[in-house]
């Protein structure tokens, strides 16, 4: 398992002078049969589509309501969502402090090697810092070498944890 961090306005950026415009936005209620695909998606890419429970209406209930449960950071090329990244808030006992768990970070396929992936990490990095938190957290495969060598590319450290679940 890796360890490792919105604004309402984002800037479009376009990193490699490709002729597409990148924009990085916060998801709104109106994305949530886009996200929901994406999050499809990355599932399917990792071959674990079986493992994806939650319906729009969940997404719908749980992102957008008086209380959100998660947040979600969208990139988009051009107007055509290609990416996504999804957090939620946890408590470390250890560390005394709310930390910034990452759940998804996703670019499609046709879009890689664009610095997308990057600009979606750093951006959950500024939503940690305008809260005056330090710290983010996610879990990555122990074969998704690709990635590790994605987020130890940004400087994030890896610990070698077990993970447990269990059903209740």
């Amino acid at each position: 398992m890796g360890i490792a961090a919105l604004n309402s306005s984002y800037e479009s950026f376009n990193p490699l002078m490709t002729s597409e415009s990148i924009t990085l936005r916060e998801a709104a209620e109106a994305d949530v049969e886009a996200l929901h695909r994406l999050i499809v998606a990355i599932a399917e890419h990792h071959g674990q589509r079986e493992y994806v429970f939650v319906t729009v209406d969940d997404l719908r209930r749980d992102g957008f309501g008086p209380a959100p449960k998660f947040g979600a950071v969208l990139a988009e090329v051009d107007g055509t969502l290609v990416g996504y990244a999804t957090y939620t808030w946890n408590y470390g006992i250890w560390l005394g402090s709310t930390y910034m768990s990452v759940d998804d970070v996703y670019v499609s396929s046709s879009h890689r090697s664009l610095g997308i992936g990057e600009a979606l990490m750093h951006r959950l990095q500024q939503v940690c810092a305008e809260r005056g938190l330090h710290r983010m957290k996610w879990e990555v495969e122990p074969d998704n070498v690709a990635a590790i060598r994605f987020y130890e590319r940004l400087g994030a450290k890896m610990r070698t944890k077990g993970l447990f679940y269990w059903e209740a």
